[in-house]
């Protein structure tokens, strides 16, 4: 079993969410999409926000998931959100 599990991830990427808005994640995609994003940008040199001494990028970016140290930004995000987003930590699920 996975740890933490899909449920888990999408649970804690949507703990922010308003009650009576739309989880910005909704599916195992959306999780798998965000994370694969977040590997690869660690693998392009960004700075690890966890403890990543002697892990692998993708356990890395589900753990800064989890931990919510990443925020992932909705499909309908414009362009100043993109900006913002390589400042602060947060991912866009579009490209």
């Amino acid at each position: 079993m996975l740890h933490p599990s899909y449920a888990d991830l999408i649970n804690a990427v949507n703990s922010g969410v308003e009650p009576g808005e739309e989880p910005v994640v909704q599916s195992r995609y959306s999780i798998v999409i965000a994370t694969a994003k977040r590997a690869r940008q660690l693998i392009g040199g960004e700075e690890a926000m966890v403890h990543s001494y002697g892990k692998k990028p993708l356990s890395v970016a589900v753990e800064e998931l989890y931990e919510s140290k990443i925020k992932i930004l909705s499909d309908d995000s414009s362009e100043e959100d993109e900006e913002r987003t390589e400042e602060a930590g947060e991912l866009s699920l579009e490209d």
